[in-house]
């Protein structure tokens, strides 16, 4: 009965082995050359004059909530639109309700206001 499970354990064993060994691996081969050039900013190359820690607006955070959540919701047009044909009325039925239901929440949404900069 447990010959079931072989397969299982032995998948998650080899993932516990890569997971806990490739940073380990990379510890132990990487190269450790610290200089200057290594320690300056990359992302825009301008020297930072303010802290890293420095307080957000709370509608920064709503509006990436909001994203996220719609971004994700609208993912799930790409299965349906690929058996579309096979749901026949049914299936645009359902869409049509999903969508209207993502556009009373996002007019409900804007209605609070959570879309104004101010």
């Amino acid at each position: 009965m447990l010959d079931a499970y072989i397969p299982i354990l032995a998948f998650f064993g080899i993932c516990v082995v890569f997971a806990a060994g490739v940073p380990l691996l990379s510890a132990w081969l990487g190269p450790r050359k610290p200089s200057p050039e290594k320690s300056m900013p990359y992302e825009s190359g301008v020297v930072p004059q303010i802290g890293a820690r420095q307080r957000f607006s709370v509608s920064f955070y709503v509006t990436a909530m909001l994203f996220i959540i719609f971004d994700v919701e609208s993912i799930f047009l790409f299965p349906w639109a690929t058996i579309v044909r096979q749901l026949k009325i049914f299936g645009f039925v359902e869409m049509v309700v999903f969508i209207a239901t993502l556009f009373i929440g996002l007019v409900y949404v804007w209605r609070k206001g959570a879309f104004r900069w101010e």
